[in-house]
C-alpha cells in the first residue's frame, strides 16, 4: 500500500463509520484494487527486464551516502510552515518536485561536507503517483512507478539549472518508456522477493543502494477535512525508510499547513543535521513556521 492508497482506506473507514448502515448505497463501492494488466506475460517480461537493465546502468557510476554502521531505531522530526506569499509565481515554482529535490539536495550537500564524502553524484529514487489526476484510484497495491534521479552535490550550487536539468532527465526517461518498464517491473515484486530489486541496482560502495529518499505526498484529501466525526487539524506521513541509506525527506500539505518530515536511523544525522536540513529546506522555499 502506498501513502495515497492509506490515505484512501482511512476515507472508506471513516465514510463507514459515518454511514454505518448504508454506506454505499447510493454509489458502487469503490475500487480496492486496480484493474489487471491485459498485456501478455511476455510483454511484460520484456518490459520488466528493460527496467532492470535501465536500473543497472544508472547505478554504474559511484554514489555515496553516510551509513550509521549498525542497526538502530528510526527517528524523525515534523515540522509546519505556510507560504510567505501564497499564490505567487514563487510559490507555484517551488511547489514543483524537481525545485524540490533540488533544495533537498543542497541540504543534503552541507551533509556530505561534513562527513568529508566526496563531490560523486547522489542517487536517489522518484516515486511517480500512476493513478489518473483527480482520481482517488485503488487502495490496496501498488500504484507507484520509480525514476532514478543523479546529480553531483556541487550541482545544487546552481538551484535553477539543478532543477531545469532533473526535469529534463525525467522527460528523457518518459520519452524512452523507462518509466512504463519500472511500472511493469514493480508488479513483478509481488512473484519475485524484494531481494531481486537490491541485485538489479548495484550496491554502492559501502554497501549502500541510493544516496537519500525524497517525496512529495501532495495534498491530504479534501474528504478527510473530517475523521471519524472529528475535525483533522493536520495530517502528514512518515514512511519507512530503509535501514540504507537511512535518510528521508517527504513533504505534503493539509489544511492549509505545509509539513516537512525527515526521517532517519538513528547514527546516519545528527540533531544538528536534522535541524540544517529544515533550515535550509525552509529558507529556500521562502516559508514561514506556523505558531
Amino acid at each position: 500500500m502506498d501513502p495515497r492508497g492509506a490515505q484512501n482506506l482511512l476515507h472508506h473507514l471513516s465514510h463507514l463509520d459515518d454511514h454505518p448502515d448504508d454506506a454505499y448505497a447510493d454509489a458502487g463501492v469503490p475500487a480496492f484494487t486496480s484493474s489487471p494488466d491485459t498485456r501478455p506475460f511476455r510483454e511484460r517480461g520484456r518490459l520488466a527486464r528493460k527496467s532492470l537493465a535501465y536500473m543497472r546502468s544508472v547505478s554504474r557510476a559511484p554514489s555515496v551516502a553516510p551509513r550509521a554502521g549498525r542497526a538502530a531505531p528510526v527517528r524523525f522530526r515534523q515540522e509546519s510552515f505556510v507560504e510567505r506569499h501564497p499564490g505567487t509565481c514563487r510559490d507555484r515554482t517551488t511547489r514543483d518536485i524537481w525545485w524540490r529535490l533540488a533544495v533537498v539536495g543542497k541540504a543534503m550537500r552541507e551533509v556530505w561536507v561534513q562527513r568529508g564524502l566526496p563531490d560523486l553524484p547522489f542517487l536517489l529514487p522518484i516515486a511517480l503517483d500512476l493513478r489518473p489526476n483527480g482520481e482517488p484510484g485503488p487502495s490496496l497495491g501498488n500504484m507507484l512507478a520509480f525514476h532514478f534521479a543523479r546529480f553531483r552535490p556541487s550541482d545544487t550550487a546552481d538551484l535553477p539549472r539543478l532543477a531545469s536539468a532533473l526535469r529534463n532527465q525525467m522527460a528523457d526517461a518518459v520519452r524512452q518508456g523507462q518509466i512504463e518498464a519500472n511500472e511493469v517491473a514493480m508488479s513483478f515484486l509481488q512473484y519475485r522477493p524484494l531481494a531481486m530489486i537490491r541485485r538489479a541496482v548495484r550496491s554502492i560502495p559501502g554497501g549502500d543502494a541510493f544516496s537519500f529518499n525524497c517525496a512529495d505526498v501532495a495534498d491530504f484529501p479534501a474528504g478527510l477535512a473530517r475523521c471519524f466525526g472529528r475535525r483533522v487539524v493536520n495530517a502528514y506521513h512518515v514512511p519507512a525508510v530503509p535501514p540504507r541509506p537511512g535518510i528521508g525527506i517527504f513533504f505534503n500539505r493539509c489544511a492549509g499547513r505545509i509539513n516537512l518530515v525527515v526521517a532517519w536511523i538513528d547514527g546516519v544525522l545528527t540533531d544538528h543535521d536534522v535541524t540544517r536540513t529544515v533550515e535550509i529546506v525552509r529558507e529556500e522555499l521562502g516559508w514561514l513556521r506556523t505558531p
